[in-house]
């Protein structure tokens, strides 16, 4: 396989290996800048093997990014897109400090849904802010309220979804969170972020309210790498709201 038609190309950008490098030097630079100050006579050896341990893991995590956004790209009609290059720095620079598959897919679907003819499109710099906030436990929680939520259109024509009200020990099982405290702190942030609309309530530790807002929804269908309209994405209906209640 050429080059040209080995993906990379579609990313508008070089060879993985290579922007890995590009990405990571400022990175390892500041990791070595530390180590100059803390450890002294040895900085210069412990940085050099910090460095490379560095290289290897983020380019590692970096070219699964690339493989996953490369799938998604064969699978629409349109093959000669590129992304805009804040979309791909960010992308990689924020993206490859990830391990877990599943938040490298949510890296992958955006880099991907960016991706157009012109190369001109920076609409998913506002998700990309906000994945590079989110811990992995949160991912999983918007991938599942993204699978779960009843989407429907409003009569405004915007997105919404009904009252997703869900059982503390499905959350917990959901994220993997055990301790209710981390679990509401986790909920406080997405809140506070704007991407569900309450978390616990205060007189109930045993029920969350984790209804998405439209912004959340988008989020993740354009993690997902679609770029058309979040509507057509759940194929959602005009419909009244309803309260759904999940049990484990």
């Amino acid at each position: 396989m050429s080059e040209e038609s080995n993906g990379l190309d579609v990313l508008g950008i070089k060879p993985i290996g290579e922007s890995a490098k590009i990405i990571t030097k400022g990175g390892v630079d500041g990791a070595s800048a530390l180590l100059s100050r803390i450890c002294l006579p040895a900085a210069k050896e412990i940085g050099l093997l910090f460095a490379d341990h560095v290289k290897a893991w983020r380019a590692e995590h970096a070219i699964k990014i690339a493989n996953k956004a490369q799938a998604l790209l064969e699978k629409q009609s349109e093959n000669s897109v590129t992304a805009h290059p804040r979309i791909i720095y960010l992308t990689f620079e924020k993206g490859s400090l990830s391990e877990d598959d599943l938040v490298q897919d949510f890296w992958a679907g955006l880099l991907a849904s960016s991706c157009t003819p012109d190369g001109k499109d920076e609409s998913n710099l506002l998700f990309i802010n906000i994945l590079a906030q989110l811990t992995t436990n949160q991912v999983k929680l918007i991938n599942y309220i993204g699978e779960t939520a009843t989407v429907f259109k409003g009569t405004g024509g915007w997105i919404h979804a009904d009252n997703l009200i869900i059982e503390a020990n499905y959350l917990q099982e959901i994220t993997g969170i055990h301790d209710l405290h981390q679990l509401d702190r986790e909920l406080d942030h997405l809140r506070s972020l704007e991407l569900i609309r309450e978390g616990f309530h205060p007189d109930s530790c045993s029920l969350a309210d984790i209804t998405p807002s439209s912004f959340c929804l988008q989020l993740y269908v354009r993690s997902q790498g679609y770029v058309g309209s979040p509507i057509d994405y759940f194929g959602a209906t005009e419909k009244s709201a309803q309260v759904e209640l999940v049990s484990a």
